[in-house]
């Protein structure tokens, strides 16, 4: 058995983009997820049990600071665009490889927060299995 190396990720240079435009000076989080069931079929005989997973379900989770001054804002992108679909590019390391394209639906965030603190929030938004490149 071979012993693989590891290169582990830090995200710390990031490039972001929904449509034509850059947000991660806005996100502190991108985080694509899988969600898949188990599903089971038993038959009357014992020995007639099945079990296989369903298609992944994706979505992505965004973890943003609200900023409602700024033209093209991710705040304002968001609400302005609710239930679009956009092309997003996520490169967890700028300039290099890898990078993961998905189609986005759009959904807006929370408005507001907590008081002497940014106000942050988090959205999900749907998406199609990223294809890494």
């Amino acid at each position: 058995m071979a012993s693989i190396a590891v290169s582990p990720l830090v995200l710390k240079d990031v490039t972001l983009t929904l449509g034509a435009n850059g947000y991660e000076k806005h996100v502190s989080s991108v985080t694509f997820t899988p969600k898949a069931s188990t599903i089971s079929w038993q038959g009357l005989n014992p020995t007639s049990k099945f079990t296989d997973v369903s298609s992944a379900e994706w979505t992505c989770v965004l973890e943003y600071v609200q900023d409602w001054d700024t033209t093209n804002s991710l705040s304002k992108y968001l609400f302005a665009n609710e239930g679009t679909s956009v092309a997003a590019t996520f490169k967890p390391k700028s300039g290099g490889t890898p990078s993961f394209a998905a189609n986005l639906v759009i959904t807006p965030g929370a408005i507001g927060g907590k008081v002497n603190t940014f106000a942050t929030t988090t959205v999900t938004l749907g998406s199609d299995k990223p294809v890494l490149s």
